[in-house]
């Protein structure tokens, strides 16, 4: 674990969060800055800075973070009506917390992507 990621010490029990789901493999947690009414991230427990650096082994993992990511949208009930998931990758692409971590985003109508 990186000394100074939030997100391992989230998984640790070190920092505080309000954790949805967790298991050997996968913890979610609402957003501290929510950009919508439901916005948690889903982490793996296993630390990877972002995609870039993922590998083959690493695919099944990413794969369970999506279908967890759907399971949270139909507990949260956005299921129906909606939602966005989002990977930030590198700083250019919005990444801020250097573990990968998949936003689930929902509750309201979100603007489409436009440049």
């Amino acid at each position: 674990m990186p000394d100074d990621c939030i997100f391992c010490k989230i998984i640790a029990g070190q920092a505080d969060a309000d954790i949805v789901f967790r298991d050997d493999q996968i913890t979610a947690f609402w957003d501290h800055r929510p950009a919508a009414p439901v916005h948690i991230l889903v982490v793996p427990n296993k630390h990877i800075d972002s995609v870039n650096e993922a590998d083959l082994q690493d695919a099944e993992l990413l794969g369970k973070l999506i279908l967890k990511a759907r399971d949270l949208a139909k507990e949260q009930g956005v299921d129906e009506r909606g939602y966005r998931l989002v990977l930030n990758v590198g700083p250019d692409g919005g990444q801020t917390v250097f573990h990968i971590h998949l936003h689930l985003i929902a509750g309201r109508r979100l603007p489409v992507f436009r440049e």
